[in-house]
Formats: structure tokens, C-alpha cells, sequence
């Protein structure tokens, strides 16, 4: 390849040859894994691939995965799927008003017998932990999650306790216009990697998903396609994908221009910027690509970044959604053009 070999289509970028040999055939493994995980979840939900291409991404990209929409649309039907594929550690916190802080990360216990305090782990010292309708606990015991989603480990009583990888929060939420919901805090939707509506089924799929569940539910004909140790590999190989510092250039113009905008209170943070970056290189490996285009960036921009953008009063007043904000701002950024080193 000369250095003015492009890739057509894709802003003139180019591919970088500085990835190991076996790069190749461990992205195949990766790519064939995947797609039996994304056959297993289609027989439980109809007509979402990208919706569940979306969650393989946020687990490859070792993220966490806001489901947000109304009720009863499958968000904690894909993310059981989504567990039950894989044979590893699964625990289900269903979050509620009266739910506490303890009942999440665990509490110590004095044991008479012992005349010893003894921990007792909570619901996230899982591999995967499926948090349905997150929004309804109150602020204080959603911030219980904060420490084990950015730093995996949860803190009690002033012990820290590590949780073992692969570890994946999947939280799902109603809208905060329905009743009885607390909006996440800044903090709280900075941790998620992507946040994804679910949205209603096409006609086709709907009719699909009656014939299919009015037998035995899909849920229980499903059985797990590998396991934890497996999806710490996949992790390994994605992390692998090359990314040129053009497109890394790319990435943060991208954020930095959210921090600048005029209808914007809030911009991406750093931590945005990275999971945006880590997103991309596990789409890239979806698709068999030993290095990131930035076309991957810009398609996960929306997903990535826009929940972590705060419009000002007089945005939301014209109708100026983040949504829409920011993809004004992924229209004027500048796409790079980078050429293979020879």
C-alpha cells in the first residue's frame, strides 16, 4: 500500500498498518462470537439489530448501557437477552423509591458469633447487573452506583472491594415526564457509555413477536454463547484497533466544540471524549476493521455524547434538542484525511 492508498468514501482516511499479524483472525472470532450473541437476543426482541448492535459495542468498549423509553417496549427484555447469553455472574436490581443506598453496593453485618462485622455484597457484585427503571430510586441510592461503574470497585465502611471483570451495568429508564421518575444526575448519565431509545416495533415485527410469545417465552429457549473469561477476550482484541491520532483529533474537536457551543449549558466531558474513542474502535471490530474510520466516530456521536449535553433555557425554548445541536456541530467539524505510513 503507497501512501496514497484511501479508503473511498470515508473522508479520504486511510488504513494504518501497524497492527499485529494475528489481528485478523482474532477479529473474526470476535465478529462470529458476536453475531451468535445478536442472533440470541433477535429471537427475544424483533426488529432492534441496531439496537443490539449498539449494546455488543457498549460491551466490547468495557462501557455501561442506558435503555431509555417508555414502558413496555422490551428494554429489560433485551438486557436479560443480553445476560442470558452470556455464562457469567447476572444480578437484577430493581430499583424502587424505597430502595437503599446498601441494598446496591452491600453492608456489613456484625456476626454474634464470630463477634466480627462480615460484608454482605449487594446487587452489583455481579459480572453483568441489570438495573430496571434506574430513575425511579431516589438521587442518594443512585449514586450508590457511581464508584463500581467508573472505577470497579465498590467502598463500604471504608473497605474497598474490587469487582471482577467482565463488569457491565445495563440500566433501563422511563422518561422523567412519567410519573414517579427522578431525573439521573450529571454524574450519574456521564458513566453511561451510550444511551438508545428503543422505540416501537415495525407492524412486522410486532406480529413476529406475537407468534413467538405465545408459546414458551423466547426468554428460556435461549442458553448462553460464552462465557466471562470469553468476553474478557473479545475486550482484548477490540482494544487492539488501531486508532490514527487524526481521527483521535477528530474525536475531541468533536467534544471540544460542545464545550463552546452557545445553546449548550453543558458540553461532553473528557470522559466522554474516551468512551466516545473506546466506542469506536469496538464498532470497528464489529465490522472486521483492524482500525477505526471516522465515519465510526461521527455514527456513535449521537448515541455517545447527547446524554451528557445540557441546552440553554433559550435553546430548549426553539426547539433546539441536543439531538439536533449536535449534529450541527458533527456537520461543521472538519473530517480528516489520513494517509498510511509507508
Amino acid at each position: 500500500m503507497t501512501a496514497t492508498d484511501q479508503w473511498p468514501g470515508h473522508g479520504g482516511a486511510a488504513l494504518d498498518p501497524d497492527v499485529q499479524p494475528d489481528l485478523e483472525s482474532d477479529l473474526d472470532h470476535l465478529r462470529r462470537t458476536c453475531g451468535r450473541i445478536a442472533e440470541n437476543v433477535g429471537r427475544v426482541i424483533e426488529g432492534k439489530s441496531d439496537v443490539v448492535r449498539l449494546a455488543l459495542v457498549v460491551v466490547l468498549a468495557e462501557g455501561h448501557l442506558l435503555l431509555e423509553d417508555v414502558p413496555g417496549v422490551g428494554k429489560t427484555m433485551l438486557s436479560k437477552a443480553l445476560a442470558r447469553s452470556v455464562d457469567a455472574s447476572v444480578r437484577r436490581i430493581q430499583f424502587t423509591p424505597d430502595l437503599l443506598p446498601s441494598d446496591v453496593t452491600g453492608v456489613s453485618v456484625f456476626n454474634q458469633q464470630t463477634c466480627e462485622f462480615e460484608f454482605r455484597p449487594g446487587g452489583v457484585f455481579a459480572h453483568i447487573v441489570v438495573g430496571d427503571e434506574i430513575n425511579r430510586a431516589s438521587p442518594k441510592t443512585q449514586s450508590a452506583l457511581l464508584e463500581c461503574m467508573e472505577e470497579r470497585q465498590v467502598t463500604v465502611d471504608g473497605t474497598t472491594y474490587p469487582l471482577e471483570a467482565p463488569f457491565l451495568v445495563v440500566a433501563t429508564q422511563n422518561p422523567i415526564e412519567m410519573e414517579g421518575t427522578y431525573a439521573l444526575p450529571e454524574a450519574q448519565r456521564d458513566r453511561f457509555m451510550v444511551r438508545v431509545s428503543m422505540g416501537y416495533p415495525v407492524q412486522s415485527a410486532e406480529l413476529a413477536m406475537l407468534a413467538a410469545h405465545t408459546g414458551t417465552p423466547p426468554l428460556e429457549r435461549i442458553g448462553p454463547v460464552t462465557d466471562a473469561a470469553g468476553v474478557r477476550r473479545l475486550i482484548t482484541i477490540a482494544s487492539r484497533v488501531h486508532v490514527s491520532p487524526a481521527v483521535q483529533r477528530y474525536a475531541v474537536a468533536i467534544t471540544t466544540a460542545t464545550r463552546a457551543a452557545d445553546e449548550l449549558v453543558l458540553g461532553a466531558s473528557p470522559r466522554a471524549t474516551l468512551h466516545l474513542v473506546r466506542a469506536a474502535k469496538a464498532l470497528a471490530a464489529l465490522e472486521g476493521r483492524s482500525y477505526v474510520l471516522p465515519d465510526d466516530v461521527a455514527s456513535l456521536s449521537r448515541h455517545v455524547l447527547t446524554h451528557r449535553l445540557m441546552p440553554t433555557v433559550e435553546a430548549s425554548m426553539r426547539g433546539r434538542t441536543p439531538d439536533v445541536v449536535l449534529e450541527d456541530i458533527v456537520a461543521r467539524t472538519k473530517v480528516p484525511v489520513v494517509e498510511a505510513r509507508a
